[in-house]
Order: C-alpha cells, then structure tokens, then sequence
C-alpha cells in the first residue's frame, strides 16, 4: 500500500474540456460586443466552477434517512450526479462526437432502486464507493499482528467489497464545495472497530471533483488506530453508447499491463501473476471487448498488474467507436479489475427503463490486487495508526472524431 510520511492511499478521477476564440472583424462595434460575449462568456465558465454542486432529494433509504442527490457541472456543460448513500455515482452527461451529452454510466433514478431485493440479491455494487475491502478476501479470514479476523462470506465461500453492509450501503456525510479544478464532493464516513470484522475506527475521506478537463477525479484518504487492512475504490459500470441499448462489447480497450493475477473457480488469486501475451488477456495494443471474451470462461473479471506502477500511471484507455467517445484512466494505484458485467441477466431496469442485461457495461476498479492480506508478495494493503492512506484515479473523456 502506498504510503506518504504519514501517509498513504489515494484514489482520483478527471474530466478534460473546451475554449473558444472569438473572431475579429472590421466593425469596431462587432469587435467590441464579440470580445465582450467572449469575456462574459469565459466568466460565466469561471463562474460555473465557483459555484457549489446543487442538491435534491434523492428518498429515503429502508430505514427512513433522507438521502441527497448532488450535481456536480463543469464549464462546458457536463454533469456527474452523486448520492451520499454509497457515495454512488448515479450518472455521468458526457458528449459524443457529435457533441450530444450522453449518459455513460449504469444506475438508478432513486435511492429505492439501489435498495430493491433484485439488486442486492444480484450485488452489481452499480456506481458505489467499497470499502473496507474491494474485491475478494479468501475464506473470509486474515490475520493481523497473530490475531484471526473472521468476516462475513457475501460470495460464495468468500468476502466481497466489505461485506453484507459495505461502504456501498452507508449514509456519509457530504459537503459540497468547490476547488481550483472544479466542483466538489468531500465525503466522510466514520467505519468503527469490528465492523463487517474488521479492526481498527476508520475514518474515511472521498472527495469527487468534476474538473472543467473532462475529468472525473476521485481522492480518498483514510486513518486508523489499530493495523487493518484497506483497499478503496469505485465500481461504476460504463457504457459510453449507453442509453442506446447497446452492450459494451464493440469498445475498444487498451490496458498497459504485461502481467495479470490468475485466480481459482472462485475468483481468489493463486498468486501466480502470468504474462499477458499471447493471451486473450492482452490488452497492451486496443482490442475489442468482445473480439476474445469467449476465450475467458465467464468473461473478463480480473486483476491486472499495471507497469510502471508509481505515482499517476496510466490505467487503462477505452474508446467507443459508435459514439466517439473516449476514456483514459490514471491512477496511483497499483491494478486494475476489468469486469465485463458478466452477472447482469435482464433481471433490472435502470433509468428511463434501460434493461441491464449481460454485457451492458464495463467496470475498471482501480485497487490493490484482491486477497492481498492472505498473499504475502502482493503490494500490501495493511494501513497502520498514524499513518495515512492515500490514493487517487482520474477518469478522463474526449472524443475520437
């Protein structure tokens, strides 16, 4: 786990965007009232990333808490849109090549959807912030200092993305705000000793910005006061055709790895990090998704090892020729899951009655490598008091014209 002198994890995203020049002419009053659209049009973008995310009411969850939407807007006009419930990222309003906003990520209109006994008898964790620990802890068990940890099995016969009650399922607190790069969203959430059978309080910092690059950036930091183990991330399903009832499998997908982690039949890591090459695992020049997926028994689900894993590295680039657009991810993390949504069935219907079938999106979960605190020669996950975890993944649009 990446540290900094006191510190260590973060993880981030960001969006990229646009200019405009304005023309001259002979007419000094033409002039004049161009330069002034031109001026009072580059205020009104400076102001537009001034200005504070908005909110609404987003209902409420099983309980009865009222739980928030805020919309985050950049200067040309994009919109991510996030609930403090999971810290769920709902939607992203990006444009395609034609200019058209789009929206490219998989969700719900309300907080009912995310809450529904077909999701989370399914669990695709749509849009959502994981923690303590994303992805799979074989057997459910850890050990930390000679003491066994026992949490709960929510996949089969291991535990997922934290547990029966993750951070996907939680209220944070959430202070919408504004920065240099763009509107804010700083959540909080306190996760205390022996939750889900982890030790240690976790406090836990997750900032989203929309940044007026295109950039979807997200920063998460924590702390503890007892050794646990951490591994942050965000689990949004992305199809940039999306609202056209098309699945994902025609984008082209380029990740800088040479290596992967195999895993057994329930999805742990042998430990084994084998060469890409030759492999339907290869993605080191752009592949279609689907132009080798039914060489991988069930589908793309897996960790890869990114090369020159220091600092912000890249992650992963995805383009869509039907709609142009494109996304390239940066991280300080050390691997990336490529999930193919191989577990969506048709069984949910998201916003404006788009039915999420097998394929209607694709996951790329910026993390340390699954199973890290059974697996000794994997980048460690373990976060110590007093020191502070830091990471961060930046997911950028353009387009391709």
């Amino acid at each position: 786990m990446k540290k900094t002198s006191s510190a260590g994890l973060i993880a981030g995203v960001m969006l990229v965007g646009l200019t405009s020049a304005c023309n001259q002419s002979s007419d000094t009053s033409k002039t004049t009232a161009d330069q002034t659209a031109a001026a009072d049009s580059t205020q009104s973008s400076a102001n537009a990333s001034a200005m504070k995310p908005t909110s609404s009411s987003f209902g409420k969850t099983q309980d009865g808490t009222e739980v928030q939407l805020f919309t985050l807007t950049n200067a040309h006009g994009m919109k991510a849109t996030i609930t403090n419930y999971g810290g769920t990222v709902t939607s992203l309003l990006v444009p395609d090549k034609n200019g058209k906003l789009g929206d490219v990520v998989l969700g719900f209109d309300n907080v009912s959807g995310y809450q529904s006994p077909a999701f989370l008898k399914s669990g695709p964790y749509f849009g959502a912030l994981i923690g303590r620990y994303g992805n799979r802890i074989k057997a459910g068990k850890f050990t930390v200092d000679g003491k066994a940890y026992t949490l709960a099995k929510n996949n089969g016969p291991n535990s997922l993305h934290g547990g029966r009650k993750g951070f996907d399922k939680v209220v944070w607190k959430a202070e919408p705000g504004s920065s240099a790069e763009g509107q804010t969203l700083k959540l909080t959430y306190v996760s205390k000793d022996g939750e889900e059978g982890y030790p240690g309080n976790l406090n836990v910092t997750v900032v989203y910005t929309l940044t007026d690059q295109d950039e979807l950036k997200i920063d998460y930091s924590a702390t503890t006061d007892k050794v646990t183990p951490v591994n942050l991330t965000n689990h949004s399903y992305f199809n940039l055709n999306h609202g056209q009832g098309k699945d994902i499998l025609g984008h082209e997908v380029t990740i800088p790895a040479d290596r992967y982690t195999v895993v057994d039949a329930t999805l742990i890591p042998t430990g084994e990090l084998r060469p890409v090459k030759g492999t339907p695992f290869d993605f080191t020049t752009p592949h279609a998704i689907g132009e080798r997926i039914a060489q991988v028994p069930g589908g793309y689900d897996h960790n890869w090892v990114l090369n020159n894993a220091s600092g912000m590295h890249a992650a992963a680039s995805v383009y869509d020729p039907a709609s142009g657009r494109t996304m390239d991810v940066t991280t300080t993390e050390p691997g990336v899951q490529f999930y193919t949504g191989n577990f969506l069935d048709g069984t949910l219907t998201g916003k404006g009655g788009t039915v999420y079938g097998k394929h209607a999106g694709f996951c790329l979960e910026t993390q340390h490598f699954p199973d890290s605190p059974n697996q000794t020669k994997f980048p460690s996950t373990l976060l110590k008091p007093g020191d502070t975890l830091h990471s961060t993944t930046v997911y950028k649009f353009g387009v391709r014209k």
